[in-house]
């Protein structure tokens, strides 16, 4: 277990101070595994905000997720066993604070990392099955706090110079614009908040939807990411008005959710250059 990367990723997340947390880390595996008669192997590929390791109980493979903010990792669970009916969301096995025992997705290839994406007709399908769901019984979050909080911190990396040799602050004024608009007229769902293919895995019959930030708000925002994710080589309109289609959603809404988005996914993507170039041209 590299603590030294673990430590890295969750800082940038979390601040400085979770290295206590992560240096912990050894130990609150092993204390759940003591807990939930586990056998402990490799940690899973990163995400931004915990740790999963790989490991079994009685040769079924499962997922061990710690995470150093506990709030976060109970809201998931409810909100994994929220889509549970679904069957497109692993299910939940046990739940301690800071701790999340899941059932593992098998094989679990990431859909970004699959040699053909997923077609905007199984994304759509996964979307829908998922905003199926009954009417949410829990104060979720709302879409525009999670937004405001995105644009926000993201936004604290405007005047670095790789950042702000390519995105403005009108053109960031511009995007809060366009989203302040989508969530002053949007409709409401549980939404799972952050599906973008790296959180959406391959199940073997069908595409499963892990690591959820719920909130309730727009469903165009579900599949905002995968048409983003078209940048630079595919092209997002025609990747946006193929799942809008697919989803029965509003195309035209879903390429303004696109415009809003840009200049965040832009971001993640300054050293590719059709990428970046299609996402700032869509920002204007």
């Amino acid at each position: 277990m590299d603590i030294g990367e673990i430590t890295a990723r969750l800082t940038r997340r979390f601040g400085p101070s979770v290295a206590e947390w992560c240096a912990r880390v050894p130990q609150q595996a092993a204390g759940a595994a003591a807990r939930w008669d586990l056998v402990l192997g490799d940690v899973m590929p990163p995400g931004a905000s915990s740790v999963v390791v790989a490991c079994a109980r009685g040769g079924v493979p499962l997922a061990l997720k710690l995470s150093p903010d506990p709030v976060f990792l109970a809201e998931q669970a409810s909100a994994l066993r929220h889509f549970a009916p679904s069957g497109r969301v692993p299910a939940v096995v046990a739940e301690a604070d800071g701790a999340l025992l899941m059932e593992a997705v098998q094989p679990g290839t990431p859909a970004d990392e699959l040699p053909t994406p997923p077609s905007p007709r199984q994304w759509a399908d996964l979307v829908r099955t998922l905003h199926a769901a009954p009417a949410p019984d829990h104060p979720w979050r709302s879409l525009r706090a999670r937004c405001e909080e995105a644009y926000a911190r993201i936004g604290r990396r405007l005047p670095e110079p790789s950042v702000a040799d390519h995105i403005s602050t009108e053109t960031w004024t511009r995007a809060q614009h366009r989203c302040r608009a989508l969530l002053d007229t949007q409709p409401q769902v549980l939404l799972h908040g952050d599906l973008h293919l790296g959180n959406v895995l391959d199940g073997g019959r069908t595409l499963v939807a892990i690591d959820p930030r719920p909130c309730v708000g727009d469903p165009c925002f579900d599949v905002v990411d995968y048409a983003l994710a078209a940048a630079g080589h595919e092209g997002v309109p025609a990747r946006a008005t193929a799942v809008a289609r697919a989803a029965s959603l509003d195309p035209d809404r879903l390429h303004e959710w696109c415009r809003a988005l840009a200049p965040m996914i832009a971001i993640a993507h300054l050293d590719h250059d059709a990428a970046r170039t299609e996402l700032l041209t869509l920002a204007r």
